[in-house]
């Protein structure tokens, strides 16, 4: 719990005080991206929700044919977890209201152009949160580094999209891999009773 109010404290400071940061990286990741590569970048960002529905649906289907307990458990801790990010999302979106990149700074050419607020990077939590939710049910290298390889690739695709900025997508990886953690500490709470 304390690495999650540590991501905060670090995450707002460095939103406050580096914000020239931000808006340098995200101006040189969109500015010297190669343009011909941008139907798989947006294509990348796009999956991040069906990869998150797919996940718990996945580790629950397989535990019910299974009939493996763990599996299932894991199924519906992720289901708690995709759900609980798309919510704290949701709210940090609608409460910081944080205009996105290609709405403030010149010089931004959008992949597209998204409605909506840019932080927290609701792309970038669901596949945070979806590698770690693999992770936890498999705990191999073989499983972790494709995993959170795939979920950085979001993150990075959204920051080149001129969609986020990056402590944007910190924060929602931080929402991610945090709603996994939170997930599992209810799961057992729910287990003992």
């Amino acid at each position: 719990m304390k690495w999650i109010a540590f991501s905060f404290f670090l995450l707002f400071n460095l939103n406050a005080f580096g914000q020239n940061i931000d808006e340098k990286w995200v101006l040189e990741w969109n500015q010297e991206r190669n343009i011909s590569n941008d139907d798989f970048f947006l294509g990348l960002s796009q999956s991040a929700d069906y990869v998150a529905i797919a996940t718990p649906i996945t580790l629950l289907t397989a535990g019910l044919i299974k009939k493996d307990p763990y599996l299932k458990q894991k199924g519906l801790q992720s289901g708690v977890a995709i759900l609980g990010t798309y919510g704290i999302g949701y709210i940090l979106k609608k409460s910081i209201k944080r205009e996105r990149p290609f709405n403030q700074l010149e010089g931004i050419n959008p992949i597209q152009y998204k409605d909506g607020f840019s932080m927290p990077s609701g792309s970038t939590a669901v596949a945070f949160a979806s590698a770690t939710s693999l992770t936890s049910t498999f705990p191999k290298w073989y499983v972790a580094v494709p995993a959170f390889g795939y979920a950085g690739a979001v993150g990075y695709a959204r920051i080149r999209s001129g969609e986020h900025y990056p402590s944007d997508v910190l924060l929602g990886a931080v929402i991610g891999a945090g709603s996994v953690w939170v997930s599992g500490k209810l799961m057992k709470l729910i287990n003992k009773n």
